[in-house]
């Protein structure tokens, strides 16, 4: 399918927010597991995800038996980022509890910024329904699993699914077309961290707005720094998702990638003004410009003394910086062949007054 501009490209939250066409991007504060396991760590970035602006908080829910097998749990982990000697205890320390889940949608609340977190599997997502969060993102770890995007699609639920990992755009179709409704959002996304810049290919979401043309395309990024969001921003992203951390020296393999406040502070800026840049399509003079049209803006003048009476050719006439201001240079073409009714000096500016109508 191609992208026109028949269709709305929509999404609706559960709290009646919109996503899309005629609203602003909508900006995700990734917090994941960067919290170190700690509550009130977790409280602290959803307080400074809202002051730098960001529209929500994400975090991840998963049930670990349901997400791994026992094997994956007990195998040793030796990373310098381990929490504890198995990946499972590791895991298990990062994991909050539905009850502290609970607190941290309280806090968001409090501080009015959305709340919501990525189902690992169909326990956590079963547990974020039951939260009612505005939506559920599924993550780019779940963009193969089709049972669970299923389940989640027949539950009515807003998805923002991402799409790191999977191998080619039909699979990407798979995801599509799986979907019970069309109340969701997908996103190019990459999973590297950081993402080599050459890796990630922000011509995909041309690709995916012009082969899904009736919802938000996004992007999630992994990459250092906001620059590569911009561009996305300006390439039609209207979602972006990027990793939030207080501090880059902390504990874990996302927060290298992730953003400091200030960034995020200059992403959601940088988002805001290129919104407002990216206008309207109708090439036109802009009101700001006229100060600079007045002092250098160029007219027709004459080239040598004009005669009343003379049929105007081109070497009768230069463009030039004139005072007072003459017919625009944008209009020379439309000038020649036309009869001046006096005489006129050299190097004085031409007035519409200056030419004889133009003949029916």
């Amino acid at each position: 399918m191609e992208e026109n501009e028949l269709v709305p490209r929509t999404m609706r939250l559960d709290n009646g927010v919109r996503l899309g066409d005629g609203q602003p991007c909508f900006i995700i504060a990734e917090i994941g597991q960067n919290h170190q396991g700690d509550v009130e760590i977790a409280k602290q970035m959803i307080i400074k995800a809202k002051e730098c602006g960001a529209d929500c908080v994400k975090f991840q829910k998963s049930c670990l038996s349901t997400k791994f097998t026992q094997s994956a749990l007990d195998r040793p982990y030796l990373s310098p980022h381990a929490w504890a000697n198995t990946y499972g205890q590791h895991k298990q320390h990062l994991e909050f509890s539905q009850e502290e889940y609970v607190m941290l949608q309280q806090c968001a609340d409090q501080v009015d910024i959305m709340f919501t977190a990525s189902a690992m599997d169909q326990v956590s997502f079963d547990f974020l329904l039951s939260a009612n969060v505005p939506f559920i993102k599924i993550g780019s770890g779940d963009s193969n699993n089709i049972p669970l995007i299923k389940y989640a699609a027949s539950k009515q639920k807003p998805l923002i699914i991402s799409t790191g990992m999977l191998p080619s755009i039909e699979h990407v179709d798979n995801i599509y077309t799986t979907q019970y409704h069309s109340n969701l959002s997908i996103l190019h996304c990459v999973s590297a961290y950081p993402t080599p810049y050459h890796d990630i290919n922000l011509n995909v979401i041309h690709t995916l707005r012009s082969r899904y043309p009736d919802i938000p395309i996004g992007y999630s990024g992994h990459e250092n720094g906001v620059h590569v969001c911009y561009a996305a921003v300006a390439m039609g992203a209207q979602i972006i998702e990027k990793h939030f951390t207080l501090d880059k020296s902390w504990k874990g393999s996302d927060h290298a990638s992730s953003l400091t406040p200030p960034e995020l502070k200059a992403l959601v800026t940088g988002i805001r003004d290129i919104e407002q840049s990216l206008g309207s399509p109708t090439k036109r003079m802009q009101v700001s410009e006229a100060p600079c049209y007045a002092k250098l803006g160029k007219c027709i003048v004459s080239s040598c003394d004009i005669q009343a009476g003379t049929v105007l050719q081109e070497f009768h006439v230069c463009i030039k910086v004139a005072e007072p201001k003459g017919i625009c240079g944008t209009r020379y073409a439309s000038v020649m062949g036309r009869k001046v009714n006096r005489d006129i000096r050299r190097d004085e500016s031409i007035q519409d007054i200056d030419l004889d109508p133009v003949e029916s």
